[in-house]
C-alpha cells in the first residue's frame, strides 16, 4: 500500500484539485486502487479542509502544533501504507505519480526519491528562480514534489524534524540520504512524473521576491535578525 500523506492548513481553495489529481492517477495506476490511500492531516483549519477531504473519501488527522513537520509525521503515524508518500495541498501530482513510486521502490538499490516539479504558471521572474535551483538539485539531488520512500526507512530516518518552521523537507531528504549511504542505496529523481507546483507565493508577493527572500534569510541565519518571525510571516500566518 502506498499512502499519500496531504499537510494541510486552510487549504479548502486548493485541495480539490489535488485530489482530483489524484484520483486521475488512481486511473492509470497498474496495481489495485485500494492499495492507495490519501490522508490528509489537518493542521487546526479553520475552514472546510477538513471537511471537503472527508467528503472526497480521505483520511482525515487532526494534527498540532502548528508546525508542517509536526503535520507531516502526524500523517505518516496513521498511514496504513509500506511506502510513505507526501506532497502539499497546493500541487497536483501527474498520472504517473503512483506507477513511478512504485516502480522506483522496487529496486533495493533505492531507498525514495521525489518527482520534482514544474510550476503552474511561468514568467522571467519565476524562471530565473526555478534556474537558480535547479543547480542545487543537480548537486544534491534533493528535489521536491511528492516526496517517497519505504515507511522502515522514514522511521529509521528520524521522519520530519519538529523543531523546524521551515525547509524541514530538505533536512528529511538529508537524513535520508544518509541513512542510504549507510546501506548503500541512492535518492532517486522520479521526472517523469514531475508535480505542478503552486505559485500562489508568487502571486502574493511578486514573481521576483524570491531573491530578496534570500537575502534576508541569509542576513537572519548570520545572527541579525529572526528567522522564525520571517517563517511565521511567510508559511504560518492565517492569511497565507
Amino acid at each position: 500500500m502506498i499512502s499519500l500523506i496531504v499537510p494541510a492548513y486552510n487549504e479548502a481553495n486548493y485541495l480539490p484539485r489535488l485530489l482530483d489529481s489524484v484520483e486521475a492517477a488512481l486511473d492509470t495506476y497498474c496495481g489495485l486502487r485500494g492499495d492507495i490511500e490519501v490522508i490528509v492531516a489537518d493542521n487546526a483549519s479553520t475552514d472546510g479542509t477538513a471537511a471537503i477531504a472527508s467528503l472526497r473519501g480521505c483520511l482525515v488527522v487532526p494534527a498540532q502544533p502548528r508546525s508542517i513537520g509536526a503535520t507531516r509525521n502526524a500523517g505518516a503515524r496513521a498511514a496504513h501504507g509500506d511506502i510513505l508518500a507526501f506532497v502539499d495541498a497546493d500541487s497536483r501530482i501527474h498520472p504517473e505519480t503512483f506507477n513511478e513510486i512504485s516502480g522506483w521502490l522496487a529496486s533495493e538499490r533505492v531507498i525514495g526519491g521525489a518527482t520534482g516539479v514544474t510550476m503552474e504558471r511561468w514568467s522571467l521572474g519565476i524562471a530565473a528562480t526555478y534556474a537558480v535551483l535547479v543547480p542545487l538539485v543537480w548537486v544534491t539531488g534533493f528535489d521536491t514534489g511528492v516526496v517517497f520512500c519505504r515507511r522502515a526507512d522514514f522511521e529509521a530516518a528520524g521522519g520530519y524534524d519538529e523543531r523546524l518552521r521551515f525547509a524541514e523537507d530538505v533536512a528529511f531528504l538529508y537524513a535520508l540520504w544518509r541513512l542510504g549511504r549507510r546501506t548503500h542505496r541512492r535518492l532517486v529523481r522520479a521526472r517523469r512524473a514531475k508535480t505542478v507546483a503552486s505559485t500562489r507565493k508568487f502571486d502574493e508577493h511578486g514573481d521576483w521576491h524570491y531573491y530578496g527572500f534570500f537575502w534576508k534569510g541569509f542576513i537572519h541565519f548570520f545572527g541579525k535578525g529572526d528567522m522564525h518571525a520571517v517563517a511565521e510571516r511567510y508559511w504560518y500566518q492565517p492569511g497565507r
